[in-house]
Parts: structure tokens; sequence; C-alpha cells
């Protein structure tokens, strides 16, 4: 006897599967499942075995969604618990809600690849009742940044927050350099960024539904007769939200209002690039040049 994997019955899989104290079969000519007792035994016929799954896939499932994870202040707080010994399950879920959006990932990220996992297992089944195969696309988490951030266009009153942020954002990636030499450079940019107010300046501000700060980009059409020429002002993201998506949403949605407004490149010029940024500018368009790098739409 067949039965159809539902998506009410491939949830109630999952949930069995990360219950290791009991152990559930699928009653084919119910649907659903029952718990494995003396009266429902595997038979392949009527009662069918779950697929494998133990403590051992738990944890590589979590330490691949760690490795993968670009966020720094959850990754190494996950990665310590994963190292930690006893009670990485708990501790693991404990921890990981100290970062509400890697959360709402590490869900979407779990329940995609164990629904993978089933959806192979349901397809072997099928092919010894020589059904065919079914695909199964996992979804994606693309609509997690507007589901969980807002973005809006960047206005005066963002200024202060952003310029506060930005002089944060200095002292961190220039901690080496001396003080003044680090304020020095802070303040050219400073400079620059004034300067772009009165030049066609526009961009986009995120913000998580707490109102907390997490991203801002700016643009300003620096070049007198280069009216189709923008220059990346600022491009900033937390470290506590890095990681999510934030900063390729804001250049994306940058480069698209751009292009409704006829411009064609938006160069950043070298001086303002910190290297963990340069993944992202690639990732997004931009190409390297002599002088920083730019992105033609």
């Amino acid at each position: 006897m067949t039965f159809t994997l539902t998506e009410s019955l491939l949830d109630e899989i999952i949930t069995a599967l990360e219950n290791q104290e009991q152990q559930f079969l699928v009653d084919a000519a119910q649907n659903k499942l029952v718990q494995k007792t003396g009266d429902f035994k595997e038979d392949d016929e009527l009662f069918y075995a779950l697929p494998e799954w133990d403590s051992a896939a738990g944890f590589k499932l979590r330490e691949d969604f760690v490795t993968k994870l670009n966020s720094p202040l959850a990754h190494e707080a996950l990665q310590e618990v994963l190292h930690s010994g006893r009670g990485v399950f708990k501790n693991f879920r404990n921890e990981i809600k100290n970062y509400p959006e890697v959360e709402k990932r590490w869900h979407i990220y779990k329940n995609n690849k164990m629904m993978c996992y089933i959806n192979d297992w349901y397809n072997n089944l099928r092919e010894v009742w020589g059904l065919e195969k079914l695909d199964y696309v996992p979804d994606s988490d693309d609509s997690l940044i507007h589901d969980d951030f807002s973005f809006t266009a960047y206005n005066q009153q963002d200024k202060k927050e952003l310029v506060l942020y930005m002089n944060a954002a200095f002292r961190e990636r220039n901690e080496n350099l001396s003080p003044e030499l680090s304020q020095a450079l802070y303040n050219i940019w400073l400079e620059q960024f004034e300067l772009a107010e009165s030049k066609g300046e526009l961009g986009f501000i995120c913000r998580s539904f707490s109102n907390d700060f997490a991203g801002c980009i700016t643009v300003s059409q620096f070049l007198q007769k280069q009216e189709k020429v923008m220059v990346l002002t600022s491009l900033f993201v937390p470290e506590a939200f890095r990681g999510l998506g934030i900063g390729t949403e804001l250049i994306n949605m940058c480069l698209s209002e751009l292009k409704k407004l006829g411009k064609t490149w938006l160069i950043m010029p070298n001086m303002t690039v910190p290297d963990f940024l340069e993944p992202l500018l690639l990732r997004t368009g931009f190409s390297k040049i002599d002088f920083g790098y730019a992105v033609n739409f």
C-alpha cells in the first residue's frame, strides 16, 4: 500500500525525526504517523519505518549551518556552543535565540535540509512502488530580509545616526593605525559625505522592526557634467547584522533606483572600501578597477 507525502505528514515526520525518545511509523492506510509499539510494527506494506536520523545527523546539520553563517557574532557564539561538549542541542537552541534573524534563518535552513532528506527517502519508496519520482524545490529565504527589516529612503534625519556609526566603523577597521591617522581618514570621508548632500544624494536605510539601525547606503552625483555616473558615499552594516543579506539588498535597491533615474555607473573610491566588503561588491556586480570598484547597469 502506498501513501502520499502531504505537507502535514511531512511536518509530522520532521518532528518525529527530532524526537530521540520515541519511534514512529507511517500508517499508509491513514496517511499519518503512529508510534511504534507491539501493535504497530514495520512491514513495508501497511507500516513504513521513517528514514534514519540520529543525534550525529542533527549535530552535523547544525555544524554545517554555523560553518556557512556569515554573521560574525552569531558564528562565534554558536561555534563555541557546538564545541562545548554536553547539552549541545539545548545550548544551541538557547544561544541562537539571542540572534532572532539568524534563528529564523536556522529554522528555514533546517526544514529545507530535512525536507530534502525526507523527499529522497520518499522517492526511493516511490521507485519501489513503480511510481515516478517527485521533485522538491526548497523554499528561498530571500523574502526574510523584508519580513524582518524595513527599508526606507535615506533622508537628512538619518544623517546623525549614520555619521555616528561610520565614525565607529572607521575606528573598528583602522584599529592598528594611530588614533590621529584613523581620525584623519574619517574626517576626509565626512567632508566628502557632507559635500555630497548638495549633489543629488539618495540612498536607503535599513532598520529592524525594533527600530535598531541595521544598515545604510548613500550615493551622490559628485562629478560635474557626468550626470550618468554616481559615487557611492557610504555603505555600512553594523557587525551584529552582517551576514544576513542586508548589504546585498541595500546595493540591489540602490542600483534599481539609479537605473530608473537613467544612471549607468556607480563607482566606489578604494579608500572607503574595507576588506570585508569586497566579496559583497563583487557578488553584486562590481568590478575592481585602479582606483576602487565600479558597476555598470
